[in-house]
């Protein structure tokens, strides 16, 4: 379209010259010098040339269309139309800040040009196209900013919706929706506080500006504590502002939106003063939450930005578009936990059935050929070994299955020993030492434990297959919401060829973390991996 318009403005010189007056060579020259720009302009978009997609760009445009006016009669010159071409590109990309900008450098400029050519005659005429180029400006820069905040709330309502790796569990899960939430809003805190339907309990999470992102899950609060956030009805989506000087002591309450006949009305209620202050905040907005077994609400609070109307309704479609699936996602949580229950009651009693009995049997029948030979028998000996044998399969098959029948609660003792075990057995094959280390507490569901021991298997797997080292080490650690992961081995003494373990990098990007192979100053060659918890 820049390259449309510089043709344009070139060709209309030479179809109607008369209406522009004396065309000189250096008028000819500024318009065929800005065609050349917008020839290279388009040029450079058309290959993605990412300096050219910033807001250098319409600035420079204000200029050349100001140095066009200078040159084509100041202000009887219908050039002066070209400024709404940058200043719709600034508002439709940037919004209504950079708009405004645009608008009121183009009719400075314009302004300059007309008092510097201008007549007596000519002020009236300068005045009005200087107030239609300023109020259209403004007018078309705030439809720029609706523009682009539809954009940015229909990119929040699609990131809610591909929620983080659903193996991750419902706290991640929730906390990357508050994270986006809090970010969206420019907000310093956001609270989620929900009541239990059967027994009433309350749990508490919030995400707030200051702090490290890490996994929110939900903390228990008393009735009290609660009782703030509770002194609203059910049904309405809420928005309080502070006033910034305050005339009398009458409270300024909150305005309420009925989802049902979405109307706005005013209730002057302390209750809302007080909740302002508890979360210092000088507006607030905030929208009912229900879910299957609970129920509550959600809380923005921002100490500087002013919340409003329109932002306490997109955070109720926020709440509509995210909190559903969290709901599915909770549901096939518990069903994936009851099934590995089952399952794994269901493998113990086959162990017990299947493997078992037969080691039992095969001591009953050993111990009685004991009884039956003589003290002097020269088998007693290996009798006696193979029985011994036997009771202690059979004590390892008993402690095994009594380990799967349990219900993993806790994931670390588990993985832990799905590691040793692992460990334990390339030691016995390969004769490679793997030395297990965990740092701290790691929290995660099952299917995210699966996950992580999939990976240092494949990992202890490219040490076998891949190299000649003797030892090798894995270390687990949790640190501000993310797992890091070592698999490490000798290298002895040299330096490890680039490489990237495919197998491992696409289950990695999987789980939205990333991995990198490198040299630690012990020579020992890293796969160093991080994943979200």
């Amino acid at each position: 379209m820049r390259l449309l318009l510089a043709v344009s403005g070139l060709l209309a010189i030479f179809v109607d010259p008369e209406a522009l007056g004396a065309i000189d060579t250096v008028t000819l020259s500024v318009f065929i010098c800005y065609v050349g720009y917008s020839v290279v302009i388009y040029v450079c978009t058309t290959l993605k040339k990412p300096a050219f997609y910033g807001k250098a760009i319409h600035w420079l445009d204000v200029f050349w269309f100001a140095l066009i006016i200078l040159f084509t009669g100041g202000i009887n010159s219908f050039y002066f139309l070209l400024f709404f071409f940058a200043i719709l590109t600034s508002s439709f990309r940037w919004g209504l800040e950079e708009g405004a900008r645009v608008t009121l450098a183009s009719t400075s400029l314009f302004t300059a040009t007309g008092l510097l050519l201008e007549t007596e005659n000519e002020l009236t005429r300068l005045l009005l196209r200087t107030i239609f180029l300023l109020s259209l400006g403004y007018l078309s820069a705030h439809w720029g900013e609706s523009k682009v905040r539809l954009k940015r709330r229909l990119a929040m309502l699609r990131d809610v919706s591909q929620l983080s790796n659903p193996r991750f569990g419902v706290d991640n899960t929730i906390t990357s929706v508050l994270e986006k939430t809090q970010k969206f809003f420019k907000a310093d805190c956001c609270i989620v506080i929900m009541r239990d339907k059967e027994t009433g309990s309350h749990t508490l999470r919030s995400i707030k500006k200051t702090k490290p992102r890490t996994s929110v899950s939900a903390s228990p609060i008393n009735a009290d504590a609660a009782a703030p956030f509770k002194a609203f009805s059910r049904e309405h989506i809420l928005v309080h502002a502070l006033r910034r000087w305050k005339i009398s002591d009458t409270p300024i309450g909150y305005l309420a939106c009925d989802s049902g006949t979405n109307t706005w009305v005013h209730h002057p209620d302390k209750a809302a003063d007080s909740l302002a202050e508890l979360l210092e905040a000088r507006s607030f907005i905030s929208a009912p939450l229900s879910m299957r077994t609970e129920e509550g609400r959600i809380f923005v609070a921002s100490s500087k930005s002013s919340l409003g109307k329109s932002d306490a309704l997109f955070l109720a479609h926020i709440v509509a578009q995210a909190f559903p699936m969290i709901e599915n996602i909770d549901l096939l949580d518990r069903m994936a936990s009851e099934a590995a229950s089952l399952e794994r009651r269901r493998m113990a009693m086959d162990l017990h059935d299947t493997a078992l009995q037969p080691y039992i049997g095969l001591k009953l029948a050993l111990s009685a050929v004991r009884k039956k030979a003589s003290e002097d028998n020269p088998l007693n000996v290996d009798l006696e070994r193979l029985m011994a044998m036997a009771a202690q399969v059979i004590g390892d098959l008993r402690h095994y299955a009594g380990a799967i029948r349990k219900d993993m609660n806790e994931a670390e003792p588990a993985l832990l020993a799905a590691l040793r075990r692992h460990a334990a057995h390339i030691m016995k094959f390969y004769g490679i030492k793997i030395d297990i280390g965990m740092d701290g507490d790691l929290h995660m569901n099952d299917r995210l434990m699966a996950e992580v021991l999939q990976l240092v298997r494949e990992g202890l797997s490219n040490i076998c297959k891949h190299t000649v080292a003797q030892k090798g080490a894995v270390k687990l650690q949790c640190m501000s919401g993310r797992l890091r992961i070592r698999i490490e081995n000798e290298s002895g003494g040299e330096k490890a060829a680039r490489f990237v373990p495919k197998s491992i990098s696409e289950r990695v990007a999987a789980l939205g973390g990333n991995v990198a192979v490198i040299n630690d100053p012990d020579g020992n060659t890293v796969v160093d991996i991080e994943i979200p918890t």
